[in-house]
């Protein structure tokens, strides 16, 4: 039997501070660093509500934070615009036809609020190879002409889908994206998905923050019994 590697987030001290360097840095939601990036760990973590998030300068860090945000499919709002758009969309959405070019897409993306890019290549690689064991998923939107233009990718967590990132190329193609996938999750039985931090897109969406424990009381809620989401 493996060994586990990190903490329950429920019954972890978080510390407040932690020394990097010879600095201080605070860490509230931060269960590891340095962990390295595995395809077993990064299975471990997403199943307690861990993920990694790479931040220039610190040994890799695994965030839980507090809040967490998440999104409640009885309680999205889809804007007029957006509804609209769906209605007109030329656009074709598919799952896990092409999950190299929607991971490779979202690292490339000009993100203002976050210089450079934290799906570094060894993100990439490791995140590819989570792809291939079966519980990393991308969802792509394609347009008129067979090209790739939008998309997001993300982690089943055990029954929750944990969004990572997403990309567009044409107007709307990774909103659309992602209410393609609701639509996917619902008809399997599923009710929420974590988005992990709030952006303002989703919060647009219906998205809400909650506790932490919150999140990860309703994350072990979801994993009883396993559901199959893809």
């Amino acid at each position: 039997m493996r060994r586990e590697t990190f903490p329950d987030p429920l019954n972890f001290d978080f510390p407040e501070y932690v020394e990097i360097g010879g600095y201080l840095y605070r860490s509230e939601d931060v269960v590891a660093y340095g962990t390295p990036l595995t395809l077993e760990n990064v299975r471990e973590a997403y199943s307690k509500g861990i993920f990694p998030w790479y931040t220039p300068g610190f040994p890799l860090p695994w965030h839980s934070p507090d809040p967490r945000a998440i999104l409640i499919f009885d309680e999205i709002r889809i804007p007029r615009s957006l509804a609209k758009a769906r209605r007109q969309s030329e656009f074709t959405f598919t799952i896990d036809r092409d999950f190299r070019g929607v991971i490779e897409a979202c690292a490339a993306s000009d993100r203002p609020d976050q210089p450079g890019t934290w799906i570094t290549p060894e993100f990439i690689d490791v995140f590819t190879e989570a792809h291939e064991a079966g519980f990393v998923h991308s969802v792509e939107a394609w347009n008129a002409d067979g090209e790739l233009v939008g998309g997001l990718y993300g982690v089943d967590s055990g029954g929750v889908f944990s969004g990572e990132s997403m990309f567009y190329r044409e107007a709307n193609a990774s909103k659309l994206a992602l209410l393609f996938l609701i639509d996917h999750l619902r008809a399997r039985g599923s009710t929420w998905i974590d988005i992990q931090v709030m952006t303002p897109h989703l919060k647009a969406l219906g998205a809400r923050e909650i506790p932490r424990a919150s999140f990860l009381n309703l994350l072990r809620s979801a994993q009883m019994p396993r559901s199959k989401l893809f």
